[in-house]
């Protein structure tokens, strides 16, 4: 399941309460699904360590369930445990955003070729309002706010144009893709805002969609995810030497 921001936005609260964790049969997956949030919403750092006894009394339950959530996490590769047995927020290298973004851009050439052929009025006029919404933060001032909207729409868009293409498969897949991508996104938008550019860039996927070109459609996804591939790789390196 893919976690986005915009309920954190809507409702300007932070993720880590006890409000989180609804006191239902479930306090793991309530757990599991808090920590996700507070993990793709940059709440919880790339990097940052987890203690168990901490996040228990944050969300005001055991360390049974967090501990449980830590380990699901782990599984998704959100998390990831030292051979001295703490946990921390997972940090991707450059190589991990190397493959993450080739395997975007040859899964989203397919979204949008099935996009051109199967996508309805209806979701091409959704996929307008998103691309309008993202122009309308060209003159907002960069904070942490903006990049939190300016990912959710990012997330948004890309995902309308995998649901537009009436593949469930490819949907699947990348949904997995998209949390990896969104950890990398907030790992590198915490020290430069400028590495998420949208505003400009999907107007130009969305209008060959619309007009059911699908050639065009794959050139506009290839220069996009390149552009902004290019972007990310050079901030996590810049990262990567200010470490040493």
């Amino acid at each position: 399941m893919v976690i986005t921001t915009a309920e954190i936005i809507k409702n300007n609260n932070l993720s880590l309460s006890p409000r989180s964790v609804r006191r239902t049969s479930s306090l793991q997956e309530q757990a599991y699904q808090a920590l996700k949030t507070a993990i793709l919403s940059g709440e919880l750092k790339p990097g940052q360590r987890l203690v168990e006894t901490q996040l228990a009394q944050q969300l005001q339950v055991s360390r049974t369930p967090i501990r449980e959530a830590i380990h699901l996490l782990e599984h998704e590769n959100l998390v990831s445990a030292e051979s001295h047995g703490s946990t921390h927020v997972v940090t991707l290298s450059v190589t991990d955003a190397i493959q993450l973004y080739d395997c975007r851009i040859s899964l989203e050439q397919l979204s949008v070729t099935g996009a051109c052929q199967n996508a309805t009025q209806a979701q091409l006029k959704e996929l307008e309002t998103m691309v309008k919404q993202a122009e309308k933060q060209v003159s907002s001032q960069p904070n942490q706010l903006t990049c939190f909207r300016l990912l959710d729409l990012d997330y948004r868009f890309h995902r309308l144009l995998a649901q537009s293409s009436s593949n469930r498969w490819l949907i699947s897949l990348l949904d997995r893709v998209f949390d990896q991508m969104q950890l990398l996104r907030i790992q590198t938008t915490i020290h430069n805002p400028d590495v998420l550019e949208i505003r400009t860039e999907h107007r130009r996927i969305y209008e060959p969609v619309r007009d059911r070109n699908s050639e065009e459609a794959v050139r506009a996804i290839v220069a996009h995810l390149n552009a902004s591939k290019e972007r990310v790789i050079k901030e996590v390196q810049r990262l990567d030497c200010q470490k040493t």
